[in-house]
Formats: C-alpha cells, structure tokens, sequence
C-alpha cells in the first residue's frame, strides 16, 4: 500500500525558514558605534535601550544601502526604506562593546549576514502582504517612540524640576515600550533563523513589559505550534483575539493548532471566522480545505482549495493538496493534472513529485513513479516517506533488494516509521528471508502495537514457516484491530 503520508501540506501564518544554515556565501558584516548623551531622568538602562535602537538603525539602513545595489534586490523593485523594514524581521544585532561612564552611553554593534540568504528571505516577505504590514507596524511603532522620547527628554530639560512628575512617566513608559519592542525582534529575528525556543523567551519577555501586544503573543504562538506545543499556542492566540476580535491570522493559527490535535471541526470554526473578517485570505481557504479532506468530506475541501487558487492563482501548495483531494477520489488524472500545475509554477516542490508518483503508482505506472521520487529525494535528500514510496515502486516491479534499500533509508531518516518496517518485511518476505521479515514485523509492533497489517503479514510468515499456532493468534488479533480480511480468515477457520 503506497505511503500517504505527508501528502498534504497544513500552513499556519508562520514565518518561511530561510537562514537555518549558512551557505558558503561571503559573510558581510556592518558595524557601527553611537554615544548616547544622558539626561537627568535618565538611567543606565534608558541609555542602553536608547542607545541600542539608535544603533540597530544605522545598521539596517547601512545593510538596506548595501542590498539596494545588488541586482537581485533592483529586480524586486523595492524602495530602500521598504528593504530595512523587511531585514530588521530577518537579521540579528549583536553588541560588540559597550561602556556607561554615568553621562554617555557607548555602544559599538554588528549585523553579520549572508548576503544571498538575506535576499531569499526578502524575495519570500515580499510576497507575503500579512507579514510585510506587521514588520511596517513595527517599524512605524519604533520611529514614533524614538520620536515620543526625545520630545519627552527636551520637555524635561525645559522643566527645571517643576512639574516633572508626568513627563517622567511618560519618559519611562516610552522605554519600557521600546525595550519590549527590542524584544519583539529579537524574538522575529530568532523564528526566521528557526531557534524557536530562544524566539518564546524574547516574545515572553516582550510580553512582560507590554501586556497588551496582541502580536507578541501571536508570534509566541507561532513558535509554540512549530514545537508542537498546541495547548500552549492556542492559549496565546486566544490572548491575541481577545484583544483584537478581528484577527483573522490569529483565528488562522488557533485553527491550526485545533487541527494539529485532530479537533478538525474547532479548526473548520476557526477558518470560518477568519473568513468572515478576511473574505480573501488564501490561507484560511486552504487551512479549511485541509481540514475537511481530514474529515473525508473531499468535495468541500476542492471547493475551499479552488477559492485559495482563485485568490492567488499561483499557490502551488493550494494545486498539490487539491489533488491529494482528487486522488483521495480515485481521480488520478485529474490529480496529476494538479501537480504538473503545482511543479510548473514551483520546480523544486518535492511534495508535488512524491504526490504525482503515488498518482502514477496508484494508475500501476511504477517506472513513471520511480523517476518522479527520484527528482524529489534529489531536492530533498532527507525526504523520508519519499523513500519508502520509491521502495514500494520498486517492490512493485520485484526489484525487492532495491526496495529493501529505500526502506532502509527510510527506517534510518525516522526510527519510529511504522509503513517503512511493514513494507520492508514484505519485501523479505517475498524474497523468502523469513527470519528477517519475522524480526521487522516485531520491531513494528514494538512501535505500534495496533498496527493490525503487521500482525496479518506476520501471519502469513508463521504459515510459510509451518507455525500455524502462531499464525493463528496473528489472524486473530489482527481481526480484533479491526481488519476485515482477517476477520473474513478467522470466521472461515471457526
């Protein structure tokens, strides 16, 4: 039976990861110093935060100058401005030194990056509008506390010590905002570099300070989802709803999360709601596709990925999920139809390849199959499932020693993966190693004790093997995990 696993790809509004690993590109690095003079209201700490922010634009703006001479960058067609809105979300600053002599704050900072993964993730945020408004947000809410925090420091210095009280809270209120925003970044900075955990403590900390930052706690929740910890993620979307109702990114994600739990139906009333507030949200339509194809209900699902791809024609993933959906429909062709689709507007989707060899493998076409999971595991050499459908191509065609080896490849990428043992003891099953196939089966169970296939190939070896009480309680327990040939087996031989 081929793989269907990883067929279909769940979204959430979470950031591309595009620098987890740097190339062999020339590393760039920029630095600059500033001197913050102090004022009375002043302390190290107002200094610091003030100082740091100064810097952190020099920076950017030195790297925005940079990138805006670079072809690639020309052809996007970006305003300087616009590209260090977008790299201040995918680069970190990093404090070389620092010295407070009680009257100047010094400060000497850099941003190293590489120039060619710095582009991509500019190409990528670009083209997502929802992440591009929040980094302009940020910004704008930066430039205006800068702005607010001088006002306030010649307010004070005009005082004389009269009537200071309020401009001092004002003052304070300002840094502690604009300490949270560093935080903030740091935190964006720390998801688009894929350290998630690091990301959860600078939002948590961001959130200390601002209790009422709906989209810290939304990237919180992000990070959580992406460790898996759903519990935690929603309970920060619904921070983030609460204090704005019509979120729709954050009724996106929670979606998400309902779905990653398999609540299919809290997740179909989330992407509802986010519908509501967003009509053309592609993501809300493809999440709800996503969810219904989970719930078998395939023709609600086609019809949420065909709004997706009427939104934005050139959503790949919206055209491969589609045809998992057509596929799950015994409608080959047309599933095929959709991933050529998905692979013309994006080459180097992998899932589209694996997605179109279970396609051709399901029309009993193995060599079309085969060259299909070949151009994905090239992409992807550590495509797991993408192995052990290969390898069930291959055993198809009775090549069982070059399936046994991509089934190998499979069980090394994921210890766990449960399909990979079952097909490769069916592979030493038909090459009569009975004793190998008796031990994967074994290992199988181990894993998943209710994998009732196991217990029937199992089965079929102990009859091979001339043990028929073992083959006996095999077919039994396998009906009583709910598999109906078995059952058919155990009735017959009662």
């Amino acid at each position: 039976m081929t793989s269907t696993m990883a067929r279909i790809i769940l979204f959430s509004f979470l950031f591309p990861l595009l620098i987890p690993h740097l190339t062999s590109a020339e590393t760039k690095t920029f630095i600059k110093e500033y001197s913050y003079q102090a004022s009375e209201e002043d302390s190290k700490n107002s200094s610091r935060v003030i100082a740091l922010r100064e810097v952190k634009r020099l920076l950017l703006e030195e790297l925005g100058t940079y990138l805006e001479s670079v072809t690639e960058v020309q052809n996007f067609q970006l305003a300087k401005d616009k590209i260090t809105t977008l790299t201040a979300g995918i680069v970190k600053t990093e404090i070389i030194a620092e010295k407070w002599d009680g009257r100047t704050y010094w400060l000497q900072a850099k941003i190293a990056a590489v120039p060619d993964e710095v582009i991509k993730s500019i190409d990528d945020l670009r083209k997502d509008g929802a992440k591009t408004k929040e980094l302009e947000e940020v910004r704008r809410i930066s430039d205006e506390l800068l702005s607010e925090n001088r006002r306030l420091h010649k307010e004070l210095a005009m005082q004389n010590g009269q009537h200071t009280k309020i401009y001092e809270e004002a003052y304070d209120e300002t840094i502690k905002k604009l300490t949270a925003l560093e935080w903030f970044e740091k935190g964006y900075a720390s998801t688009m570099l894929g350290d998630y955990r690091d990301a959860i403590d600078s939002l948590s900390h961001a959130i200390a300070l601002n209790k009422n930052d709906e989209k810290a706690y939304f990237n919180r929740g992000l990070n959580s989802s992406k460790l898996s910890l759903n519990d935690a993620a929603i309970q920060d979307y619904n921070r983030a709803i609460a204090i704005n109702p019509r979120y729709d990114r954050a009724y996106v994600n929670r979606g998400a999360a309902y779905a990653d739990k398999n609540q299919y139906d809290r997740a179909i009333e989330d992407y509802d709601r986010a519908i509501l507030i967003n009509p053309d949200a592609p993501l809300a339509y493809y999440n709800r596709g996503i969810a219904y194809s989970k719930k078998n209900q395939y023709d609600a699902a086609i019809q949420d990925y065909n709004r997706a791809i009427a939104i934005n024609p050139r959503y790949d993933s919206a055209y491969v999920n589609r045809g998992a959906a057509y596929a799950d429909k015994n409608q080959h062709d047309r599933a095929i139809e959709d991933y050529d689709r998905a692979i013309s507007i994006n080459p180097d989707n992998p899932l589209a390849y694996n997605n179109r060899g279970i396609a051709y493998a399901d029309k009993n076409q193995y060599d079309r199959a085969i060259e299909d999971y070949d151009r994905a595991i090239f992409i992807n050499p550590d495509y797991s499932n993408c192995y052990n459908n290969r390898g069930l191509s291959y055993a198809k065609n009775n090549q069982y020693d070059r399936a046994i080896i991509d089934f190998n490849k499979a069980i090394s990428l994921n210890s766990q993966y449960d399909d990979a043992y079952n097909n490769r003891a069916a592979a030493f099953f038909k090459k009569k190693d009975y004793e190998k196939a008796i031990n994967d089966y074994n290992l199988l169970l181990s894993i998943n004790p209710k994998y009732a296939r196991a217990h029937m190939g199992r089965a079929f070896v102990y009859s091979a093997t001339g043990n028929y009480r073992q083959m006996v309680d095999d077919i039994k327990r396998a009906c009583d995990l709910g598999l109906d040939e078995a059952c058919k087996i155990d009735n017959i031989g009662r």
